[in-house]
């Protein structure tokens, strides 16, 4: 039976056309910076986002652990959405590994945090506080597409209350592509930015952490301490350097196929969809608590697998083809009327 698996853009398959470069791919040693492949794929994401300069980190949850590391201090904050993946799905690393305290706020329904409320979590300078340090925002938060102009009022207001300014961009190029821009255009606003290549991009493995030339150099040594330091990276570089290469435009048919799925699924009366938060390649489905976990299972018997905690999350993905869209919508249907039979 073919998987039609929708529980989240990480399980993409790498292209051939990337496990023919990764078997030929030129290696060196990493943590002496002499894989020429590593340094071309960092080059080349430096270049993309129009940073100084880009380091190579085996995962997002890392990449974004080492920049807040290289931002704060023990006994520094940073202010972060209460349902962003730095604060929530990463474990508590920031404050487990570095004694840096997690300030968390409300999303807006658009993903966005209101600077009301960020200017309000902003601590005085008093020996009783922790310091605000970092303000860490999310792109795309929950499918949801960052507005650009908010990007740069929020720049511009970390610059006005000396605050750092980091994205997780997990899926910004899925963001970039949505508003038909280049990377750049977001990442400009930032101190620093992580991009994950193995999510929409189709990598096996692996992020990005890019930004100023001293704090990449802080960072690379954060990376090393946090046991990232590899050596004949290349192999798996090269898969990285093929994404932001070729697998960058494609993203919009991925965000294409999630349009379908959720007008399909928008027409079962048992389930609710937002069609509006559905941006780029995320659907959410809400329907009856007390049907989740049957779903699942029936879903599953017929080779569709989903995700989500409290709703049901759906990520489309470069292993997801159109024709797979109908067999979905025709499996949610034939579950809500087994249900009322």
């Amino acid at each position: 039976m073919h998987t039609i698996d929708l529980r989240s853009d990480t399980v993409s398959q790498p292209t051939p056309t990337m496990r023919n470069a990764m078997a030929v791919a030129q290696v060196g040693d990493d943590v002496y910076g002499e894989d020429p492949t590593v340094n071309r794929l960092q080059a080349l994401a430096a270049e993309m986002t129009g940073k100084e300069a880009a380091l190579f980190v085996p995962s997002g949850t890392m990449c974004n652990l080492i920049a807040i590391l290289s931002h704060c201090q023990r006994g520094d904050e940073y202010v972060v959405g209460q349902q962003a993946h730095t604060y929530k799905y990463e474990g508590g690393g920031a404050a487990v590994l570095g004694g840096v305290q997690p300030q968390p706020l409300d999303f807006e329904a658009d993903g966005t945090l209101d600077f009301v409320e960020i200017k309000a979590a902003i601590k005085p300078a008093d020996a009783h506080f922790a310091r605000t340090r970092l303000l860490c925002l999310e792109n795309t938060q929950a499918g949801k597409v960052l507005p650009l102009g908010y990007q740069a009022q929020a720049a511009e207001f970390a610059r006005e209350n000396g605050l750092a300014l980091h994205l997780d961009g997990a899926r910004a190029f899925n963001a970039a592509v949505a508003q038909g821009v280049p990377i750049e255009e977001i990442t400009r606003h930032y101190d620093s930015a992580s991009l994950c290549l193995s999510k929409g991009l189709g990598a096996p493995v692996g992020s990005v952490l890019v930004g100023p030339k001293a704090f990449i150099e802080t960072a690379h040594r954060w990376r090393k301490v946090c046991g990232g330091g590899m050596r004949q990276a290349g192999i798996i570089a090269e898969a990285g350097y093929v994404a932001l290469g070729y697998q960058v435009e494609r993203l919009a048919m991925d965000h294409g196929t999630a349009r379908r799925l959720a007008e399909g699924l928008a027409e079962i009366e048992e389930i609710n969809i937002d069609l509006e938060s559905v941006q780029t390649n995320m659907v959410f489905v809400d329907c009856d608590p007390r049907r989740h976990e049957p779903l699942k299972a029936y879903l599953k018997e017929r080779g569709i697998l989903v995700g989500g905690y409290g709703s049901i999350r759906m990520v489309t993905h470069i292993d997801i083809l159109p024709l797979d869209i109908p067999k979905v919508v025709d499996a949610f249907k034939e579950f809500f009327a087994s249900q009322n039979g």
